[in-house]
């Protein structure tokens, strides 16, 4: 396997992003990045970004969640900013990721831990919880979800998948610019362009939205099936704050709401904003995940 590692320099600069970095090697000596903030005995906020963003996604809602005395862990998924970027698409997969991502924490041994997850950080993370669940102790869940195969997936994704799958060109800074309701600063667009210095670093963010599974019969979509079996048991807190803007994900939080037991009482709110809702409504998604903490036990 071929791995490109993005040379330090081109993080050099980044706005409002002065975390420390902290590296663990999984699988076959990939190093992932994440950045670990806040007191060391809080308790767990595990932030997964989805695609094609990295932890850089969360900077405006670590520090209060830290300040708050949580301990706030966010890892850049392989193929995705610090971490290292496996070169050819085929190096990639849904339960490879799952893989990777569960060797981490299982390394740093993450227990009670709180899933705060979006796009496809929901897709890697529900299937975690639902695979270890002695490890979680609640879930919050924006503009995401579990496809099963069954559910019918919107113009605007379909649209999105040919496009990362075939466009020639494929700018990362401006595709999360088009998601996100607030303009972008040319330094923010800057920072989500930083990890792919060349076209042959964007081999994750070329192929995750065709993996997603929208056929019955594709293997992930069966053990989405078995992770769904899961949450119609789960009791512990289960918490969906979507956003007003996205055209990805919208009415999938129903589907979690209608069948999670855990997410029976809870406060369910909207966001406002476009499908990155953490740059678009930030603080009060913190204030969410601070009030989720406090509240259960």
């Amino acid at each position: 396997m071929k791995v490109l590692r993005t040379p330090d320099a081109c993080f050099a600069n980044l706005p409002d992003y002065p975390f420390a970095a902290h590296y663990l090697e999984v699988g076959t000596a990939l190093r992932l990045h994440y950045v670990d903030e806040g007191p060391r005995d809080g308790k767990l906020v595990l932030m997964l970004h989805g695609e094609p963003s990295w932890s850089f996604l969360y900077r405006f809602m670590i520090p209060p969640v830290a300040a708050a005395g949580l301990r706030v862990l966010a890892p850049d998924l392989i193929g995705f900013g610090k971490s290292d970027k496996p070169a050819q698409r085929s190096d990639y997969s849904f339960s490879g990721q799952v893989a990777w991502l569960r060797e981490w924490i299982e390394a740093l041994d993450l227990r009670d831990i709180t899933l705060v997850c979006q796009d496809w950080g929901s897709l890697i993370g529900l299937r975690l919880a639902a695979e270890s669940p002695e490890r979680f102790a609640r879930v919050i869940l924006s503009n995401g979800g579990l496809p099963t195969g069954a559910e019918k997936m919107s113009l605007t994704w379909r649209l999105w998948e040919k496009f990362a799958r075939l466009s020639p060109w494929f700018p990362i800074g401006r595709i999360l610019q088009f998601g996100t309701k607030r303009k972008l600063t040319p330094a923010e667009i800057a920072a989500y362009d930083a990890p792919f210095p060349a076209e042959s670093f964007k081999a994750a963010a070329r192929i995750y939205p065709a993996l997603v599974p929208v056929l019955y019969d594709d293997p992930e979509a069966a053990k989405n099936r078995a992770a769904w079996a899961v949450y119609r048991q789960w009791q512990k807190p289960f918490i969906t704050c979507f956003s007003d803007g996205d055209p990805v994900t919208r009415g999938w939080n129903q589907y979690f709401v209608r069948a999670v037991p855990g997410a029976q009482g809870q406060e369910h709110c909207t966001l406002h904003g476009g499908h990155f809702i953490q740059e678009d409504d930030p603080l009060r998604f913190a204030e969410l995940v601070i009030a989720a903490c406090n509240k259960h036990p």
